[in-house]
């Protein structure tokens, strides 16, 4: 009678944990779906807002506030994944599978790389607008040097953009969906992680494409990709597309009306017309709002690279510590 207690005892003991393991591996995965929806929901709103933006009247893809607003979805769609990261309380340093170590790596860098492309296309363009303030400054003295200046703004960059490919997944049978054999959490980061990157580098191709005028960025994205799984992103990307197969590429709106004030006040310092003194005032209030724009930008440029390199130290860190351990 004893032994048989103690038999039902331990069948019961092991009935108890099997439970309570089951209860905890459901109440685990319902957090992981919560958390990876509350992702794509931060991820749809930005998408939304930019969709929203496009039917707006009067609005223009290919304009300053366009190209910030895509830029706000990279931070955006960054956030939503570190948020992620913290919510199914798998930080880095506890990050087990090679594969999304090596996947965000790789991610990381190039995004890196792109904001690089960003920033120098930002530069080009600072340099044309401080050549245009260079030939405001003849307007008074010099006015057959400044008409040759003003004709002379660039508003294409003389450089054309590097190759830009989006690197492949790092797939090794099927899909790709089951070379990750790590935990539930390690998957759901990885679910995350390729949305992040099919968003963020279709954001650079445009951004980069807008600040350059060169559409090669652009097309670049679309041809080295596979798609894309959001549906909203998708019918940006068809707006995208016919209007630079439309415009071959295009120029910022801010950029052709620096080029038309510049042009204006050519004509009138050629024919000696009165108002001179009105275009050049126009052009220097273009100058301004234009310099501040692109500061404002180049500070949140700046601001992303910072994070997405404390973020590459984080990994590269814990991975250290991890192998000493070991």
């Amino acid at each position: 009678m004893v032994v048989l207690v103690g038999r039902l005892s331990k069948i019961y003991f092991k009935l108890e944990n099997h439970l309570h393991h089951h209860h905890h591996e459901a109440a685990t995965e319902a957090l992981l779906q919560a958390s990876l929806e509350a992702f794509r929901s931060d991820v749809s709103v930005a998408l939304n807002r930019l969709l929203l933006s496009n039917s707006k009247p009067g609005s223009e893809l290919l304009s300053f506030a366009w190209i910030q607003l895509c830029f706000e979805l990279l931070q955006v769609i960054n956030k939503a994944f570190a948020k992620v990261v913290v919510d199914i309380d798998y930080p880095m340093s506890k990050w087990e599978a090679s594969s999304s170590v090596e996947e965000y790596l790789n991610y990381s860098l190039c995004l890196m790389e792109l904001l690089n492309s960003i920033s120098s296309s930002m530069s080009h363009l600072r340099q044309a607008r401080l050549s245009l303030s260079h030939a405001l400054s003849l307007v008074e003295n010099s006015p057959p040097m400044a008409i040759e200046r003003l004709r002379a703004f660039p508003t294409k960059s003389n450089s054309s953009c590097k190759e830009f490919k989006r690197p492949e997944n790092n797939k090794e049978d099927g899909d790709g969906g089951d070379r990750f054999f790590g935990s539930n959490k390690e998957r759901a980061v990885n679910e995350a992680l390729m949305e992040v990157k099919s968003i963020g580098f279709w954001a650079c191709g445009v951004i980069l494409a807008g600040l350059s005028g060169d559409a090669k960025a652009y097309v670049d994205m679309r041809n080295s990709g596979g798609g894309f799984s959001n549906s909203a992103l998708s019918s940006l990307d068809s707006s995208i597309c016919e209007m630079m197969l439309e415009k071959k590429g295009g120029v910022l709106k801010e950029v052709r009306e620096l080029n038309d004030s510049a042009n204006c006040l050519a004509a009138a310092l050629e024919t000696g017309e009165s108002g001179n003194q009105k275009a050049a005032e126009e052009l220097q209030r273009r100058l301004e709002a234009f310099e501040k724009v692109l500061d404002n930008m180049g500070s949140e440029v700046d601001h992303l690279f910072s994070k997405l390199l404390a973020g590459r130290n984080q990994l590269v860190d814990g991975i250290r510590r991890n192998s000493k351990i070991a």
